[in-house]
């Protein structure tokens, strides 16, 4: 999977924070609850499929107003659209089809909330934005190579 430590690398060197990584394989009933809200679209079969047909890789991403700047680095839906209008972006880099985009990202922090506890349900929010984002700001973190997150600095 080249193709993933090559987006792996594109996060890092556009600044954000990876609070949590996890690679996994859905299942077709995985893929199917994710996209629910999608049931009945024309594209839905595909996708499902799509998601379900090999491994994929979850982030928990953080920096300020990130999910914006995580949906400009994606560049749009369309892959086709998106090698026109934003050359420079990882669906128009590495997507092959709109379905087959390369990367899914949040549109809203309720959605990323929703996204966040199916991807990661041991993962509290309102804990590590109380507990761990205020020393996430503050820079007081270093980057794991081994798990390849970003994790709290020892304090000396």
């Amino acid at each position: 999977m080249l193709y993933c430590k090559a987006l792996h690398q594109r996060i890092l060197d556009n600044n954000f924070v990876i609070v949590r990584c996890k690679d996994l394989m859905w299942r077709r009933q995985d893929s199917e609850r994710f996209y629910a809200e999608h049931s009945g679209r024309f594209f839905y079969q595909r996708l499902v499929e799509f998601m379900s047909s090999g491994p994929m890789r979850a982030y928990i991403l953080a920096r300020e107003d990130a999910i914006r700047h995580w949906r400009e680095l994606m560049g749009p839906t369309k892959v086709f659209r998106a090698r026109y209008t934003s050359p420079a972006s990882i669906r128009a880099q590495f997507g092959l089809t709109d379905t087959r985009n390369t990367t899914h990202g949040s549109d809203s922090v309720e959605s990323a909330q929703r996204e966040i506890s199916f991807f990661f349900p041991d993962f509290c929010v309102e804990e590590w934005m109380e507990k761990e984002e205020p020393l996430f700001r503050c820079g007081q973190i270093q980057f794991d190579h081994q798990k390849q997150i970003h994790t709290l600095s020892a304090q000396s």
